[in-house]
């Protein structure tokens, strides 16, 4: 038996980087890893041509992967998609030092959304808006390696979207010997967290085998005084080994997540609302207390909800309502199979099934009224105009003339199943090829139950899906509806063949994805922008509405008049998309590469439903799916001593759509932002000096260019109103990052720091700042003295509250590790501190931008009012933490 007592901490930069050794490592699914060699950044002191566990790769696309050495150093628990925000092109923003209340992700200035994340080849970007969660990622322990495709995808990838990136989580392979590992970690903010994990070693004489595990997470958040999260895990691999390296795996994953919102605040330097987040943090300190290490804010707790009485008009007060009691709960869970059979010496099939299970809601407290609504002479009940019609007494005082409050968050259950299959045949030592062909087909369903509170404000149940309140006409009252079948079927072959003595390297790959989405929206569509008015599926209700609101279209004037109706249609998408690359090596240490990709991006469900408020038929009514090409050139040095790479790249939109989480309407935002150009530069570079010492240096300078001014209105006359977007950068992506790093090691002591500086982030597409109070074009008295393209110069009687750019920021980790193996312990026994953001830097943290600032437009003056400004959130504060692990 063995003892290991540990601490984990920040990622080590120098573990990280655009870099590989010699040894094959995964890819997305099990046919990538048998197919191709990848680039392996590794934690490790020891390896073929690396330094410090950073080595330059000879692959076709720029690659980075992170292994479980490097892994295992950041925060307990932390989520992986913050560790790889040390390699140079990835930009993270953490909601929280531990990693379990989501974050912000983009890649070479690529969104979440643009990005697949996969696990063990299951995707896991949600398949209605291929949003990426980071706090439902698999414990860090379990982790074998990340890898990360900068700026292109695999020809199997599983994905509707990703145009600017993979990133590749793979699973440890159980170890032959029996062992069982527990952890114990504190931390501030009142964070504790157990880890436990039972190896079973071979259990048959053919080396069956299996790994068990499970883990427990609680923390405050650092904002308030209320906020809390509460996270459990629980993951299982059996791994059988079939001769030479054919293998089945059998893996499965829950994760339960209990956190409230918290760290989102409306952006702005003003002192008229607290919290605020601003930069120079100078100006912050008085209202922003954390910087003393105190709660940022409090809220007014305990209350009490307003008390019933029979036969008065009962009113709601605010207790229970405050957007950092919201409630962000998430179950979700997969069972998937990782296979490699050897048919013959040259072909080899691999075979990944997988099933995943989603239960999750996002989103606050509305007011529920005890009549019904009334139109002519029609009662109904339901969700309508924005507003909650019950026709029943909800607070058992024995009437029906109160208004309560109640819980109505955006509810989402997933089913979905897939498979990636691939054949793969050498057909001799310098050529091989492959054949593959994905699935993925996800059950999407999407409603708005309503439930009660306590007499506290809490939910009685944080899923009112369980048991959503009914209506006097015994239908269950939602705002939203529906039900969609998103399919992907993908067929694909790559071919690898060396020349010229090894020297060259060329890879050819093309795929052809079939997109279905099979939509059906049971509530009517009163706008373009999505907004709904629900009767519960009751065919009565439904009728007597659509009567009411008799739906027209104007084909001359593209004009709708009523509300379209529930229905049911289908979108279908295909592409045929190349993807082509080469490596040349110059001598020993000296290698050039290149790539090419198409890709293309399917609207997501909500862009698509939408589209309802359109006949079927028109051009409006079909969201046309986003294309990019993709290029990449780059050199590398590669020797014992140091390590360096260097990379341009240049991406090519039609119709980029980006899209924009709105907490307060509590739903995503596009925006099509036509053609837009982005290229920059990355690279890194690694020295170790001596063997005690190394330092790591890396850097990503991104442009974007929207290519074109965005129409946002009309005026009366029908002249046009347009954002000036063109020759702008797109909005909450960095312009630059910087990593920094330095790693020590004396004895059984090693000691590190990272840092990374994120660039300024545009907050709006349009680049400019954020305003209160009015818009008024030069002599404005009509709408026809309207300026067709709005400017700076056209800005009246208001005030900036806001630059147009978030500031860039430093954030430092620092991790110290001493091996305790010295003290008779077993080897691999050490205890580690983590401390994140060393120097409690206050920054503005995510945020998904937009293409203006919202306003309300009046067509008779020319008169625009700004809205509030958009939500951020607050940047995770300087957090200390350690860890203790025993392994028996």
């Amino acid at each position: 038996m063995r003892f290991n007592f540990a601490l984990s901490t920040a990622a080590s930069t120098l573990a990280i980087g655009v870099a590989a050794i010699s040894t094959p490592a995964f890819a997305q699914s099990t046919g990538s890893v048998d197919f191709e060699k990848e680039i392996v950044v590794t934690g490790t002191r020891s390896g073929t041509q690396n330094v410090e566990g950073v080595a330059a790769p000879d692959t076709t696309k720029a690659k980075a992967v992170l292994t479980s050495e490097a892994i295992e150093r950041a925060a307990p628990g932390q989520s992986v998609l913050d560790t790889i925000n040390q390699i140079p092109g990835v930009s993270f923003q953490n909601n929280d030092a531990y990693g379990s209340s989501g974050g912000t992700l983009s890649i070479r200035g690529f969104d979440a959304s643009r990005i697949s994340l996969t696990f063990d080849g299951v995707p896991l970007n949600d398949s209605g808006n291929y949003a990426i969660y980071s706090n439902q990622q698999i414990d860090p322990e379990l982790i074998e390696q990340v890898n990360v495709n900068l700026g292109t995808t695999d020809v199997d990838s599983p994905t509707a979207s990703a145009v600017g990136g993979t990133v590749n989580i793979r699973t440890k392979t159980p170890s032959r010997d029996f062992h069982i590992m527990g952890s114990a970690s504190i931390g501030e903010f009142d964070f504790w967290r157990v880890f436990g994990m039972v190896e079973t070693g071979d259990l048959t004489s053919s080396g069956t085998r299996a790994w068990f595990s499970a883990s427990t997470a609680k923390n405050k958040n650092p904002y308030n005084n209320y906020g809390k999260v509460d996270k459990q895990q629980f993951n299982f691999k059996l791994y059988q080994p079939l001769g030479a390296n054919d293998f089945v795996a059998i893996s499965g994953h829950y994760n339960q997540n209990r956190n409230n919102f918290f760290g989102s605040v409306p952006l702005r330097l003003d002192t008229t609302q607290t919290p605020a987040v601003g930069s120079p943090p100078r100006v912050v300190p008085d209202r922003f207390p954390l910087l003393k290490g105190e709660r940022a804010y409090n809220l007014s707790l305990p209350c009490t909800t307003d008390l019933p009485q029979a036969g008065a008009v009962d009113s709601t007060n605010s207790c229970g309502t405050q957007f950092d009691r919201r409630y962000n709960p998430s179950n979700t869970g997969n069972v998937r199979v990782n296979a490699k059979f050897s048919l013959s010496d040259s072909v080899v099939l691999t075979v990944d099934p997988s099933f995943q299970y989603v239960k999750a809601n996002g989103g606050g407290t509305v007011t529920g009224r005890e009549q019904s609504l009334v139109i002519g002479a029609n009662t109904y009940t339901g969700f309508q105009g924005g507003r909650y019609y019950f026709g029943r007494d909800l607070n058992a005082d024995g009437d029906t003339l109160d208004q309560v409050i109640l819980m109505s968050p955006s509810q989402t259950q997933t089913h979905r199943i897939g498979v990636i299959a691939g054949l793969r045949w050498n057909v001799d030592d310098n050529n091989s090829v492959r054949v593959a062909y994905t699935y993925d087909r996800a059950r999407h369903r999407q409603t708005g139950e309503v439930g009660a509170l306590d007499t506290n404000g809490e939910p009685l149940d944080v899923f009112p899906v369980n048991g959503g309140l009914l209506t006097a006409n015994g239908d269950v009252l939602q705002k939203r509806d529906r039900l969609s079948y998103a399919i992907l079927q993908k067929v694909a072959a790559e071919y690898t063949g060396k020349f010229f003595d090894g020297n060259l390297t060329v890879n050819l790959g093309v795929s052809a994805p079939f997109y279905k989405r099979n939509l059906t929206n049971y509530c009517f569509t009163t706008s373009a922008g999505g907004f709904l008015d629900c009767f519960g599926q009751n065919a009565t209700l439904n009728a007597n509405y659509a009567a009411a609101n008799p739906y027209s279209f104007n084909t001359t004037t593209n004009a709708v008049t009523g509300f379209a109706a529930p229905q049911q249609r289908t979108f279908t998408y295909e592409k045929i998309l190349p993807n082509l690359g080469f490596v040349y090596k110059v001598g020993d240490n000296v290698s050039f590469y290149g790539s090419y990709s198409k890709n293309i991006s399917v609207p997501g469900t909500d862009s698509l439903y939408n589209a309802f408020y359109f006949p079927a038929g028109t051009a409006q009514a079909r969201p046309t799916p986003e294309t990019t090409d993709n290029f990449d050139l780059g050199m590398r040095f590669r020797s014992g001593k140091v390590q360096a790479s260097v990379s341009a790249f240049y991406n090519k939109f039609e119709n980029r759509l980006a899209t924009a989480y709105d907490p307060e309407l509590d739903q995503s935002v596009y925006r099509n932002l036509g053609r837009v150009k982005k290229y920059g530069v990355d690279g890194f570079i690694s020295i170790k000096p001596i063997e005690q010492f190394s330092l790591f240096a890396g850097a990503s300078l991104i442009k974007s260019e929207i290519q074109d001014d965005i129409l946002v209105a009309e005026n009366q006359d029908g002249t046009p109103i347009y954002a000036a977007t063109a020759g702008k950068h797109e909005s909450g992506s960095p312009t630059y990052t910087i990593n920094l790093g330095a790693r020590g090691h004396v004895g059984p002591f090693t000691l590190g720091l990272t840092a990374k500086r994120t660039g300024p982030r545009y907050i709006y597409d349009n680049n400019l700042p954020t305003y209160t109070g009015f818009v008024v074009p030069t002599g404005a008295k009509t709408s026809a003295n309207l300026t067709p393209v709005l400017s700076t110069t056209q800005l009246g009687l208001t005030r900036q509250i806001f630059g147009a750019q978030a500031p860039a920021y430093w954030l430092v980790h620092l991790d110290a590790r001493v091996d305790l193996d010295f003290t008779g312990l077993p080897e691999g026994t050490y205890l580690q501190l983590n401390v994140y953001n060393l120097f409690d830097q206050l920054y503005v943290g995510g945020f998904g931008g937009g293409l203006v600032q919202s306003n309300t437009y009046s067509r008779t003056t020319g008169i625009s009012t700004y809205g509030n400004p958009g939500f951020v959130q607050i940047g995770a504060p300087r957090t200390v933490s350690g860890t203790l692990v025993v392994k028996f």
